[in-house]
This record gives structure tokens, sequence and C-alpha cells, in this order.
């Protein structure tokens, strides 16, 4: 590799790096997004479908869990309280994929607990890496 070559990438690296934290606002925000949609069709019947509505009975773990996601969802998507909402989220979703997924089938592709191991596990990283930017967490602490 020739010493342009390896500049040429050093400066791509340090623009990428640069953006990281904009990149994880954005990751933050999306993934409150899509779970609060599962809080707002269990309990505000949007978007419809098979779970619509679901959440009003508060049988047990899926209300509950439907309560963490529109409340955890909110916070985690505005960056507020970001830290403490993806650990109650995360936790959440771990119970979820241990309680209604895993004992179906050893698998999370045979089991459809994939995406409750995706939530536990990017929450899990937002307990640690933080809100990132655009978030009113990061807000605060310049306020």
């Amino acid at each position: 590799m020739h010493d342009t070559d390896r500049s040429a990438t050093i400066m791509a690296n340090d623009r990428l790096s640069a953006s990281a934290p904009l990149a994880l606002g954005v990751l933050r925000i999306m993934t409150g997004l899509l779970f609060l949609a599962h809080g707002t069709q269990k309990f505000l019947s949007f978007p419809g479908g098979e779970r619509a509505g679901f959440g009003w009975t508060f049988a047990g773990p899926p209300a509950y869990a439907g309560i963490i996601e529109l409340v955890t969802g909110v916070l985690i998507a505005l960056g507020l309280f970001t830290r403490p909402a993806a650990f109650l989220a995360s936790g959440c979703m771990a119970v979820a994929y241990f309680m209604a997924h895993a004992p179906q089938n050893f698998f999370p592709v045979n089991n459809g607990g994939d995406a409750a191991i995706l939530y536990c596990f990017v929450f899990l990283y937002l307990v640690f890496a933080g809100p990132g930017r655009l978030s009113l967490d990061a807000a605060r602490r310049r306020g």
C-alpha cells in the first residue's frame, strides 16, 4: 500500500469515526420508535394487526411488556433518561425471549425470538454507549 493510499484510508476512517455519535443517535431514535410501535399496537391499536388492542386486557406479561414498550420507547427515541430506560427495555426483552420464545425451540430463527434478542442487545449497548447526539440527555448536559 502506498503512503497516499494509506493517508486516504486514515482520512476516511477519521471522518467515519467523527460521525459515530450521530450514527449512534440515529440508531437510538429508530430503535426507540420501532419499540414504541409494539406498545402503541397493544394499547392504541395502531398499527392494526394480530396484537392490536391486546394490552388493554392487562392480562399478564404481554400487557406489562406493552407498558414498558410505550414508556421506554418514547424515552429512548427522545434520548431522555436513555441509560436507565435502555436497561429496563433490555431486561424486558431478555425476559420476553426466555419466557415466550426459548421454550418453543432452541434456535431464535425457529422460535421467532430473533427480534427480542436483537432489541435486548441494542438496548444493552445503549446502556453503555449512551444516547449519542440528537438527544435530550445531551441537551440537558449542555444546559
